[in-house]
């Protein structure tokens, strides 16, 4: 048997801290995505008895490669084969809660795994200074005779550091955002909720007290999820009038080649959807109710090439964009243009309709950054274009701009969803290179993009140049957990 033990000393109260992990989403926050995935959250919390379950994947940067590498391939299955279990290259982990003392301590164990046993007991104690909490995990855990020796022992223990190491950034900046947005306990509607920002923005906002409804296209499973089917105009305005803000992420996905197919697919679904969450929203105005709208968007709204234009002197302006900026003239941003002008019968009918323009989302666990990873991995990777002005966004942030745009009752209307400092093609590919350990001198030629994504997909999502300001969001109040680059991704691949 061998123990691993890690103390992590929180500015917060001990009883905040102990109340975070009570409620709904923790897991699926602390769970990084080079480690694996939440296949189950707990079903009763942290009480005895609750079980959740869990995909773990291989260690080190062999598992960062394999899961990126098997998340880019679903990504280009076709929507009927996406989400097989027989291309995720994990183990199942599952665990039971077995012991709870309020405000002091609760334990976990796994049920089956890949180890032979696995206790976690999780004690939390009044820190030095008032207000403050020292927070230890110890980790009692026996690895399978196969897998018995120092050399295993190091590397697990090597891994379990970097994940408790992530475990301690997310969890205070979990709780200094929720401290900064205190206030009561909203009822939050969700569409999207299943996908990439959705999943972490539910977790986020369960773990500030709030109730997740989640709007799904099958028969609901119980009382948090509502059905609706913008394919049909399908949704009982009446399952909303509880709500005190909706906040809508579904569409089509954008990153394969765009034909006319996936062209309609991409407008419709984002378009019927919208017109008509917005549409009922509407109807229920009369009730007196203060509402919110909070409906996605993109930077794809100032088109492909917004710098492209002669400025003053007759050279191209690289001044970041700002949300009065006029929107392009290509597809996405006529999409985008069409996007937020179907809020416009909640604006109307006096919500408060906030449309959050994202940037280059970066995650593992999909998007541009997953797609990278196993170029970079295997010594490879390479800048998409040279001096384009690619403005990202870390997926924390993301989920915490569209829960400040939730909860913060002075923004209105259009904000950049981008981090403060941008950076050129070449300047992103030297930076992960940089951050993995890897060369990061291979060109990509235009044509691969155009091969994966045809011209047009090429030009208007991997060649892009849009350099955005966000100027806005930082003057509400909202602070950025990751302003660079470089910190970052070193929080998303744990390094």
């Amino acid at each position: 048997m061998h123990t691993f033990r890690r103390t992590t000393a929180l500015p917060f109260p001990r009883a905040d801290v102990f109340r975070w992990f009570a409620r709904p989403g923790a897991l699926v926050r602390l769970t990084p995505s080079f480690f694996g995935m939440v296949l189950a959250e707990p079903s009763q919390g942290i009480e005895p008895g609750s079980t959740a379950a869990m995909g773990v994947g291989a260690p080190g940067g062999a598992g960062l490669w394999l899961g990126a590498a098997s998340g880019t391939v679903q990504g280009l299955l076709p929507a009927r084969l996406r989400g097989l279990n027989a291309v995720r290259p994990q183990l199942r982990w599952e665990a039971l809660h077995t012991e709870l003392v309020p405000g002091e301590r609760f334990t976990d164990v796994m049920t089956s795994g890949p180890l032979t046993s696995w206790t976690h007991r999780h004690d939390f104690a009044d820190g030095p200074v008032a207000g403050s909490t020292l927070m230890t995990d110890t980790v009692d855990y026996e690895l399978p005779p196969v897998a018995a020796g120092a050399w295993a022992v190091r590397r697990l223990e090597a891994e379990l550091g970097r994940m408790f190491d992530f475990r301690a950034r997310q969890l205070s900046g979990e709780l200094d955002f929720h401290r900064q947005h205190g206030g009561r306990a909203l009822t939050i509607a969700v569409t999207g909720a299943s996908g990439l920002i959705g999943t972490q923005l539910c977790a986020l906002l369960g773990g500030g007290g709030h109730t997740v409804v989640k709007l799904v296209r099958r028969t609901p499973r119980g009382p948090g999820e509502i059905f609706w089917d913008p394919s049909t105009g399908t949704l009982d305005a009446r399952q909303l009038a509880a709500c005190d803000a909706v906040v809508n992420l579904a569409g089509h996905p954008i990153g394969g080649r765009f034909t006319a197919k996936t062209k309609d697919a991409i407008y419709r679904s984002r378009i019927q959807g919208t017109s008509l969450l917005s549409e009922k929203l509407a109807q229920l105005a009369s009730d007196g109710v203060p509402r919110t709208l909070v409906s996605a968007s993109a930077v794809g709204y100032y088109g492909a090439a917004p710098h492209h234009p002669a400025g003053h002197f007759g050279q191209p302006s690289s001044r970041a964009l700002e949300e009065t900026d006029p929107a392009g003239t290509d597809f996405l941003a006529q999409v985008c243009l069409d996007w937020e002008a179907a809020c416009r019968p909640a604006a109307d009918a006096g919500l408060r309709v906030v449309n959050v323009r994202t940037g280059v989302v970066q995650s593992a666990g999909g998007g541009v950054l997953q797609r990278l990873l196993p170029l970079y991995l295997a010594g490879v990777g390479g800048p998409l274009g040279r001096e384009q002005w690619q403005s990202w966004i870390g997926i924390d942030d993301v989920a915490g701009i569209f829960a400040h745009a939730v909860l913060s009752e002075s923004l209105v209307g259009p904000v950049n969803a981008v981090a403060p400092h941008p950076v050129t093609a070449e300047q992103y590919a030297r930076i992960l290179g940089g951050v993995l350990h890897r060369p990061s001198a291979v060109r990509v030629p235009a044509l691969g993009p155009r091969l994966l994504l045809g011209r047009q997909g090429a030009k208007e999502l991997a060649l892009a140049d849009q350099r955005v300001s966000s100027a806005k969001v930082a003057k509400d109040g909202y602070r950025f957990r990751h302003e660079s680059l470089d910190a970052a991704l070193r929080h998303i691949v744990g390094v």
